[in-house]
């Protein structure tokens, strides 16, 4: 078995159904461990994984620990195996921790988005050198380059991914809500405000990425005089620009938090 994944919510059967997909891995060289069992016979059956035991782990090369980091200390005992490569998506939960509580140095902390359900996470990645020897380093990456983009950030970093990035897609979907509201306000359709709002964000950053600087697109859209710079205006009064800078602080600063609620 290449790789047991411990926890198949959201991000583990993304990663899954991504791996497989790519031919990253074979079906049949993963195992899946969660305590949703009825979940878990319906995603072997579709994707061809087998369901394994906590006895079954011993086996695995690799263990991807997809958990609320909560629930960590309470399955510590049975999921530390020898000669097994870790990869973590906890949020907050430093490779430093990952290492006392496993007994092992082949760990490689990770934090994805929800993108990765459809391709297009954004996931940091970082392990010791232990990990990198191994070669779980770049297993993870091969794994979630299955998935989206992959960025080997420094572990002081991810605090702040986990705040900005990991965090943002609910940032995004509070600017889409906001937009249908307005639209609706002013007298458009709910359905058909809800379709604008989501297609405007999507395209939005498809344009963003193809500029230097996000002010670029901003000054493209907003003509002298105009309608645009109107709802600049009222924007800056309404303290959104700060508001977005103060939900990362938050997130980040709540990321800090669980990190040291494992200590």
């Amino acid at each position: 078995m290449k790789l047991a994944i411990v926890g198949v919510g959201k991000l583990g059967l993304a990663l899954l159904e991504g791996v497989t997909a790519q031919r990253v891995i074979d079906p049949s060289d993963i195992g899946l461990l969660d305590v949703n069992t009825a979940r878990i016979q319906d995603i072997a059956s579709r994707t061809g994984a087998r369901i394994i035991k906590r006895a079954d782990l011993a086996q695995a090369g690799r263990v991807l620990v997809s958990l609320q980091p909560r629930v960590f200390p309470e399955v510590t005992e049975w999921l530390a195996q020898e000669n097994t490569g870790y990869i973590s998506t906890m949020a907050g939960v430093s490779t430093a921790t990952l290492v006392r509580r496993l007994g092992t140095k082949r760990v490689v902390r990770v934090m994805p988005n929800l993108a990765a359900t459809i391709g297009r996470s954004q996931t940091a990645i970082t392990g010791p050198r232990e990990a990198q020897d191994a070669g779980d380093l770049a297993f993870a990456m091969t794994l979630f380059g299955a998935v989206g983009d992959v960025y080997d950030l420094p572990e002081h970093l991810f605090n702040a991914f986990t705040g900005m990035s990991a965090s943002g897609p609910a940032y995004a979907a509070v600017v889409a809500e906001a937009l249908a509201d307005g639209g609706v306000r002013m007298g458009l359709p709910r359905p058909l405000a809800n379709e604008l709002a989501a297609k405007l964000l999507v395209a939005s950053g498809e344009l963003l990425q193809q500029r230097a600087h996000p002010g670029l697109l901003k000054d493209e859209v907003a003509s002298p005089g105009g309608t645009t710079i109107a709802g600049l205006e009222a924007l800056e009064e309404a303290g959104v620009r700060g508001g977005l800078m103060k939900a990362v602080i938050a997130a980040t600063r709540r990321s800090i938090e669980l990190g040291r609620d494992q200590e």
